[in-house]
């Protein structure tokens, strides 16, 4: 009798916080996805499959794992994040002595050989729980101090330099720059920035060193493309007559000559945003813009309404990694930075880049749900 009686009652509180879930933001979240499905429609020149047809099936369960993730109390992310990190740390691992091969690199994990994951995105998810745990527990002064960074600087290099070796360029500057975020909205001190980002400048010649040959020809090939038109450059190339034949309406919808006459490659993941260019011009391209800058503004609205500081990095941490991840993708395909492999975010064809993605939402929600929750030093709390 007890134990329905305990059933029933956290059965109300999940449908309650159900009801708190910010509409909006899921709203925006479906209107990019749908963005997405259109787009990946008119890849397969207007067939629903390979694409269209399973991004839309994994956004439907990624929605219901939001969902799931929102309404789970937050001092439980709270206590289990380092526990998160540490199996994503683990998985990163194993993934260089038994990860799966693909596009050159090893970046996957085969589970039965049905499901294929990618801990890399986990990683992202890890980082930001763990970074934000580690940043509430502190005060203002020990922020200050160096010494009480290195472990969290640890946090964010250690598995940088894995995914790195993998080699995934893209992802590993994608942790790095998403730890600097979530640093900066601690507290840390700019100067502390400053002397970093020197130090990385001055490493840069012997970084080079260490890069594999294709990872220097992409430099050599962002410098000028047209070094090998038919080689390391035809992807950016390419890219570039899609963006620029766009104009500023666009050609219409299964119109894009560049993508459907097999020009552009990679027109369902990396270089999405140009097919969705050609076809919908500048105007199509500024309005999804729009639409992340949207979803921006609403996370971070969501994020300075929570009452502790592990929902507020948390969240912040979120916002932050969505919108470098969209940043990096089109400054990619525009020739702004070298080609490093990034998907468009909530757009391009992926299911782990999709399923983390949505996940990491379900955090965000999961601050604006439990907003008025004060979360203690050690994990502690009560709903405000």
């Amino acid at each position: 009798m007890q134990t329905a009686l305990f059933a029933s009652r956290h059965s109300r509180t999940a449908v309650e916080k159900l009801r708190q879930v910010n509409v909006g933001l899921i709203f925006l979240i479906a209107v990019v996805s749908s963005i997405g499905f259109g787009t990946l429609y008119s890849a397969a020149g207007g067939s629903w499959d390979p694409w269209a047809s399973r991004q839309m099936i994994r956004f439907v369960v990624g929605v219901v794992l939001m969902l799931g993730v929102a309404v789970v109390d937050q001092r439980v992310w709270f206590r289990i994040a380092y526990g998160f990190y540490f199996a994503a740390f683990v998985l990163l691992v194993i993934v260089d002595v038994a990860g799966a091969i693909g596009m050159g690199a090893q970046r996957w994990l085969d589970i039965g050989g049905i499901i294929q994951i990618q801990p890399s995105e986990l990683m992202k998810i890890a980082l930001i729980l763990t970074l934000a745990r580690y940043f509430h527990g502190l005060s203002l002064e020990e922020i200050g101090n160096p010494l009480y960074l290195l472990w969290p600087a640890f946090l964010v290099l250690a598995p940088a330099a894995l995914v790195a070796k993998q080699p995934d360029l893209g992802s590993a500057i994608l942790l790095v720059l998403m730890g600097a975020v979530i640093f900066f909205l601690a507290g840390v001190r700019v100067w502390m920035f400053l002397l970093v980002g020197g130090s990385g400048i001055a490493a840069v010649p012997i970084a080079l060193k260490f890069l594999r040959g294709y990872q220097r020809q992409r430099l050599v090939t962002f410098m000028d493309p047209e070094s090998d038109p038919l080689g390391a450059g035809y992807h950016i190339i390419q890219s570039k007559i899609a963006l620029g034949s766009g104009g500023v309406w666009g050609k219409g919808f299964l119109q894009g000559t560049q993508s459907h006459l097999q020009f552009l490659p990679e027109r369902q993941t990396d270089f999405i945003f140009t097919m969705l260019c050609e076809e919908w011009g500048f105007v199509g391209g500024l309005a999804l813009i729009g639409m992340y800058t949207l979803i921006l503004l609403y996370g971070i609205s969501i994020s300075l309404r929570s009452r502790s500081q592990f929902g507020r990095l948390t969240g912040m941490g979120v916002v932050a990694a969505f919108y470098i991840y969209a940043a990096i993708n089109m400054a990619m395909v525009m020739g702004v930075l070298p080609v490093v492999g990034e998907p468009l975010p909530l757009v391009s064809y992926g299911g782990t880049s999709m399923m983390s993605l949505l996940i990491a939402f379900g955090l965000l929600m999961n601050v604006y749900v439990h907003r008025d929750q004060f979360i203690g030093r050690w994990g502690s709390g009560t709903e405000g």
